[in-house]
């Protein structure tokens, strides 16, 4: 076993088992069955690139086998950073033929997040593009490899540089070996097939291990409820390795019923209009912020979007004017709320719903041992219709973090519930409302930032004596970030030095603040913390009176 990893305990893995939401099959072993069942059948559509379920298997075979004469080996960790492209989809089966476990990096991610995850990880291969418009990744992967000795193999998205091998060419030349070499490989269905990272409230992401038991229940639960099927088409622009695109159902649900999936690496509206007309699109992935982008584009009418069934909503909470606009433009598609979390729970509205418990919930479990308790400060369960924390165990949430005992035991119950951080009240139809969160993140547009992360770096400014960061509203993103700031005596500070500083600190750009406040002071609460709320509150008003 993975040292770190923290196993379901014997009595649950046997009660999956026998209920059947575990099928003891590694994620591998799950996919042979889609390849060769469907093998004649288009699978993945990446611009004018076009991969039947035969490519997928031949190409991802082809790549592991090369993947297993450079070194890598089962449980190894990987460190991809790719955008929406068909060479992820291929690395990631291929990682999984190998039983080596990606980390679901971001290529808005950046020196401060990759070389924490290799760190964490001990990873031993990284993989990357030649550049992200103006970023070059290789030169700070080349400083990532000589801070650790554990990262040994960097692969790169194009021509291969010095000290790196090219991904393309790894996936098109013949590779030594046979590929029945690979049904020899065993992978314990038990083992983390990936990690995701969590949106932790600490500067640190921890490790989500997700299991090829869980991870493919996961997806095919997820299937079922938003009704992928054989003649299921996917548009997938959402970052490719977040949790709600890979797997719920995302790609792996969508590719295990014989569906296809179409491929594009922007959320330009005109483009993806295009895309739903011209491949008959019938799923489609958003955040709130990008659906009202979508419905307010004037080349909304100017397309044939009749083919969608389902448009998917995670990330944050919709306001039902966004869904009942949706409704009357594209009549067509179902706006299917969903609140899940990287940790496992999902849950979804249903087609059958009422229209008021649509409009006002976020659905409910997808599983019926989805375990879920509301409970307050002190663990006890509250009241009905009262607002208490998301806690929850069950056959695809994760028993405790990688590596971390001490966070473990703050954030698990001595019975085994994962206390989210998030606040809900149940709706009297059994669904659930969310109604905001213990953690202090920021949700931008579905992207879940540390606000502790980002203040500790800014402490580390000259002129900053003191800092806050809260969420101000926006009607776009959801919420966007603010820092508050008590500066030293006589200094000075603007947003665009603030952020050129942070810059500095090679962070994720979407982590940047987009709101500067500075105070003489911060209020405080009556146990004599900062008060956030009361930032918040203020930072809100100002912002709207502006």
């Amino acid at each position: 076993m993975l040292e770190g990893f923290v196993p379901f305990p014997p009595e649950f893995a046997r009660r999956y088992r026998e209920r059947g939401y575990w099928q003891d099959r590694s994620l591998a072993q799950e996919f042979a069955q889609a390849f060769a069942r469907h093998a004649g059948k288009v699978a993945l559509v990446d611009g004018d690139r076009c991969y039947t379920y035969a490519d997928l298997d031949r190409l991802s075979d082809n790549l592991a086998l090369h993947l297993l004469a450079l070194g890598l080996k089962p449980l190894d960790r990987v460190v991809p950073t790719l955008p929406n492209v068909a060479e992820f989809v291929i690395l990631y089966f291929a990682l999984q033929k190998i039983g080596a476990i990606p980390i679901a990096a971001l290529v808005t991610h950046r020196y401060q997040e990759i070389s924490q995850f290799v760190r964490l990880s001990q990873a031993r291969c990284c993989v990357y593009p030649v550049s992200q418009g103006d970023f070059a990744f290789g030169p700070v992967v080349d400083r990532i490899q000589h801070e650790n000795d554990c990262l040994r193999l960097r692969l790169v998205l194009g021509p291969a540089g010095p000290g790196e091998h090219s991904l393309p060419e790894l996936i098109e030349t013949p590779a030594p070996g046979d590929r029945a070499a690979l049904r020899d490989i065993r992978i314990d269905p038990e083992d983390p097939c990936i990690f995701q990272l969590s949106g932790g409230t600490t500067g640190i992401p921890k490790l989500i291990p997700r299991t090829n038991n869980d991870y493919a229940y996961n997806s095919k639960v997820a299937s079922e409820v938003t009704r992928v099927d054989g003649s299921s088409v996917l548009l997938l622009v959402l970052p490719i390795a977040h949790n709600l695109p890979l797997a719920c159902p995302g790609i792996q649900g969508f590719l295990l019923n014989g569906a296809k999936v179409v491929l594009h690496a922007n959320t330009r509206p005109a483009e993806m209009f295009a895309l739903i007309e011209k491949h008959r699109v019938t799923h489609l992935k958003v955040v709130p912020a990008l659906l009202i982008r979508l419905i307010n584009d004037p080349d909304i009418g100017r397309h044939d979007l009749s083919s969608l069934r389902l448009i998917q909503s995670g990330g944050q909470r919709m306001q039902p004017e966004v869904r009942s606009r949706t409704r009357r433009l594209i009549p067509s598609a179902l706006v299917q709320e969903n609140f899940g979390m990287s940790e496992g729970v999902l849950m979804f509205v249903r087609h059958d719903d009422p229209e008021d418990v649509m409009m006002e919930t976020c659905g409910r479990p997808v599983c019926p041992d989805d375990e879920i308790k509301l409970i307050d400060d002190e663990g006890r369960e509250v009241g009905p219709g009262e607002v208490g924390e998301l806690s929850c165990r069950g056959p695809y949430t994760l028993r405790g973090y990688f590596g971390v005992p001490e966070y473990n035991a703050r954030q698990f119950t001595p019975d085994g519930f994962y206390r989210s951080g998030d606040l809900m009240r149940q709706h009297p139809s059994g669904n659930y409302i969310v109604e905001g969160r213990k953690k202090d993140l920021i949700n931008r547009g579905g992207e879940k930032i540390s606000a502790e992360e980002i203040e500790n770096l800014i402490l580390m400014h000259p002129a900053v004596q003191n800092v806050a960061c809260v969420p101000m509203p926006d009607p776009d993103m959801g919420e966007r970030m603010c820092a508050c700031v008590v500066l030293r005596a006589g200094a000075s500070l603007t947003l665009p030095e603030l952020v050129d500083f942070l810059k500095a600190r090679e962070i994720a750009k979407f982590k940047l603040p987009e709101r500067l406040e500075v105070l003489d002071d911060f209020p405080v609460s009556t146990f004599g913390k900062v008060s956030k709320k009361s930032l918040a509150e203020m930072v809100a008003s100002r912002a709207a009176a502006a």
